[in-house]
C-alpha cells in the first residue's frame, strides 16, 4: 500500500498520470501562507449530555482533516465522532484542517488553534513535506514543537500523531528516513503513534474522489476506522477528559 502512496499524493497533478510526472508538487499543493485563515469545521456528537461535557477532540491537519470535497459530517473526524457516540461517549470534535499545509504552517497556527482547552489533540501533518520532499529531520523539529506547544498550553491533554508516508519516487533513503520520523518523535515525546491510517484507502479508487488524492466519503469512513483503533482505548479509559 505504500508504494502506491505516490499515486495518491500526485493523482491530481497536471500531466502527472504516475510518480515520474513532471508536474510540480508546489503549484500542486501550495503551502498556506501564515496569514491564511484556516479551514475548521466543527461536528459535534453527544450520546449523553451537553457537549460542554464530553471530551473535546481537536484534530490538527491538511485538507485530509478538513475533508475536501466532502460533506463536513462526512470527513474522518466527523466519523470518529460517531463512533465515540455508539459506544456511549460524549464527545465533542473540532477539525481543523488546512489544505496544502506543511508541518511549518502547523506549528505557526497551533497557538490559535489552542486558545480553548481541549483533552485530546491528534496531530495530522506532514504529507505535504514529503511530498515536497523536504528534510526529514525539519519535519521532525517542527512536530517536535507542536507537541511542545500542546503540553505547554494543556499539559493534561492527551496527544496523538499521526503516522504520515512519503512518496517512493524520492528513493528508498528518503522514504524509510521520512517514515522514521514519526516514530521516533512518538517515542521521544512519549505521544501515541497512529499507524498510517490511509491503510486500505491510499491508492484504492473506490475509495478515493476523481483527484485520487482525496477520500470520498468511503474512504474517510475506513480511515476513521482505522484511526479509531488507537484512540478508542484512551476516550474508552475513565478519566479521560471529561467524559467520565
Amino acid at each position: 500500500m505504500r508504494e502506491l502512496f505516490c499515486v495518491v499524493l500526485l493523482g491530481s497533478l497536471s500531466g502527472a498520470a504516475a510518480c515520474g510526472g513532471d508536474a510540480s508538487p508546489d503549484s500542486a499543493m501550495p503551502e498556506a501562507p501564515s496569514t491564511a485563515t484556516p479551514v475548521i469545521t466543527e461536528s459535534t456528537t453527544v450520546a449523553r449530555g451537553d457537549a460542554t461535557e464530553g471530551t473535546r477532540i481537536l484534530f490538527i491537519g491538511t485538507s485530509l482533516t478538513a475533508g475536501l470535497g466532502l460533506d463536513p459530517d462526512s470527513a474522518f473526524p466527523a466519523v470518529i465522532g460517531r463512533l465515540a457516540e455508539r459506544e456511549g461517549i460524549d464527545v465533542a470534535v473540532t477539525a481543523a484542517g488546512l489544505s496544502g499545509e506543511t508541518s511549518a504552517g502547523a506549528l505557526r497556527r497551533v497557538d490559535w488553534l489552542l486558545r480553548d482547552k481541549v483533552d485530546l489533540v491528534v496531530i495530522e501533518t506532514g504529507a505535504n513535506d514529503g511530498l515536497r520532499g523536504l528534510d526529514p529531520d525539519t519535519t521532525a523539529a517542527n512536530l517536535e514543537k507542536i507537541i511542545g506547544r500542546v503540553r505547554a498550553l494543556h499539559p493534561e491533554t492527551e496527544v496523538f500523531l499521526a503516522q504520515m508516508e512519503a512518496p517512493p519516487n524520492l528513493g528508498d533513503r528518503y522514504t524509510r528516513a521520512f517514515r522514521d520520523v514519526y516514530m521516533n518523535v512518538a517515542r521521544e515525546q512519549g505521544v501515541k503513534l497512529i499507524p498510517f491510517f490511509l491503510e486500505g484507502v491510499a491508492g484504492e479508487a473506490a475509495y478515493n474522489q476523481a483527484d485520487g488524492i482525496h477520500p470520498n466519503a468511503e474512504g474517510a469512513r475506513r480511515a476513521a476506522q482505522n484511526m479509531w483503533r488507537t484512540i478508542a482505548p484512551v476516550l474508552r479509559t475513565p478519566g479521560t477528559g471529561r467524559s467520565r
